[in-house]
């Protein structure tokens, strides 16, 4: 059985020197990638291998060098991703997926370590620069991993440039803005900020990731690299760090809420108020329960929803859809949340959140199907309404534990707690899938850390916030 069965045996192949993209395949889909190709008189070049083992590495790359001008190398397939031989090729291409998920891990934990100190140089270099700086940042990195020829680039300018300039517009940023411009409705805002951040997240992933099957990874790349540069003269022009730059009061007006200890300028100071929340079972507390809400939404819900649903049946197009329709709950359902903030005790709304999340958690394996039915869509409705819900609560207890100047820090520390829940949640829902063949025991375990996390809550009712205004 021959190795290679290139496309010019059958079908007019274009000119080496005019290929732009290099399909790769097995079996007879070449024959229908040749067709296609003439049809579209596309500058594609189509490698059929038919020895799988011992894998062909030296012929391979002997013949993806016939073609000098060509911009993407790509593997096709009849089969879903997780069928026919493309686990196995993935391996062979020179990066391992533990090399590509670890890109992922550290873009992860970067970005929640970030972003405390991402606070502290807001409050040293104002939040305008910095988040000009960050913009540029997953501009610039996003941009050159188009350069990539080895995967440790992957760790370096996704996993580290994109992960400190996401990170440093993370919803820190958010707790800052509030504080300055608000002394009434902080919770309201902090609800609108919030959901755009995560609804941003859940409706343009999957709309970048259909484009990466439609026109390759670099493509999306580049998609993301323009959008995070344009984006910069427009903050530059219309972003304020204070009221006091247009000579104005916070809405509101002056509060006499009181502030606590000064805002931390550096590095130094950031480790020092984490070291002093130590000390705070309000902490634990607000830090164990974001973890839990960062395992039960971009680690588990976020990372696997797809391929769970795909598991059972679901075209991948349509899991998809339903992530992004989660996407447009969740930015009703965090506004909603933003405003019950500032009327009832974020403690019972804390409670309810989580422990309505661990229970329809408790569902899912029961209602993932090859089709789209009525207790899905009210699983994806809620999920939605409640996805970052627990955020504006949250913060608010920042301050009112915290206070004013420190709660942004504290917060940041906080929320460094939820992306490592996430990161441990991916990696411990992708091994359980491995070893049982199925989601399930990754769906009951994260049911029960929201029920653990509900209750974890009631301990702050026995703990009096130190810094809350004197008229309440």
């Amino acid at each position: 059985m021959c190795k290679f069965a290139l496309g010019s045996t059958h079908v007019a192949a274009p000119a080496a020197e005019t290929v732009k993209r290099v399909v790769i395949c097995s079996g007879k889909v070449a024959w229908d990638a040749m067709s296609e190709r003439t049809k579209r008189n596309a500058p594609v070049a189509v490698v059929r291998i038919e020895q799988l083992y011992p894998f062909p590495l030296d012929q391979l790359v002997a013949e993806i060098e016939k073609y000098p001008n060509a911009e993407e190398l790509v593997w096709l397939q009849e089969e879903p991703e997780n069928m026919g031989y493309w686990s196995y090729i993935i391996r062979e291409f020179g990066w391992t997926r533990s090399e590509t998920s670890a890109a992922v891990a550290i873009n992860l934990v970067v970005y929640g370590l970030t972003a405390p100190f991402a606070a502290t140089l807001m409050e040293r270099f104002s939040p305008r620069r910095v988040a000009t700086f960050a913009l540029a940042l997953v501009s610039a990195g996003t941009a050159l991993t188009l350069t990539m020829t080895e995967s440790w680039q992957l760790s370096l300018y996704w996993g580290a440039f994109v992960g400190v300039g996401t990170g440093c517009l993370a919803l820190v940023f958010a707790s800052l803005v509030a504080n300055r411009w608000f002394t009434k409705r902080r919770g309201l805002v902090t609800g609108v900020f919030s959901a755009a951040y995560a609804t941003g997240q859940l409706i343009f992933l999957p709309a970048l990731g259909a484009l990466v099957m439609v026109e390759g990874w670099r493509s999306a790349s580049l998609v993301v690299a323009v959008f995070a540069a344009a984006i910069i003269p427009v903050f530059l022009l219309g972003f304020r760090n204070s009221p006091a730059e247009i000579g104005a009061e916070p809405y509101g007006g002056v509060s006499n809420e009181p502030t606590g200890k000064a805002a931390p300028r550096t590095a130094v100071a950031t480790l020092q108020v984490l070291f002093e929340s130590f000390r705070k079972p309000a902490f634990w507390v607000l830090a164990g329960t974001f973890f839990v809400c960062g395992w039960t939404t971009n680690g588990l819900i976020g990372a696997h929803f797809i391929p769970a649903a795909h598991d059972h049946g679901m075209p991948m197009g349509t899991a998809a859809g339903l992530l992004a329709l989660v996407g447009i709950f969740d930015f009703v359902g965090t506004i909603l949340s933003g405003w019950l903030t500032d009327r009832v005790n974020p403690i019972w709304l804390l409670v309810f959140y989580y422990g309505l999340r661990g229970l329809a958690l408790f569902t899912v394996p029961f209602v993932l199907g090859p089709t789209v039915e009525l207790p899905l869509m009210f699983f994806v409705v809620f999920y939605g309404l409640d996805w970052i819900a627990t955020v504006p609560p949250t913060i608010e207890l920042c301050r009112k534990h915290f206070g004013i100047n420190q709660s942004p820090t504290v917060y940041g520390w906080v929320f460094a707690s939820h992306m490592v829940g996430a990161a441990i949640a991916a990696a411990f829902a992708g091994a359980i899938r491995e070893m049982q063949g199925s989601y399930f025991v990754a769906w009951i375990t994260a049911a029960v850390l929201c029920l653990v996390a509900a209750g974890a809550v009631l301990i702050l009712r026995k703990i009096k916030p130190p810094f809350v205004p004197a008229a309440a």
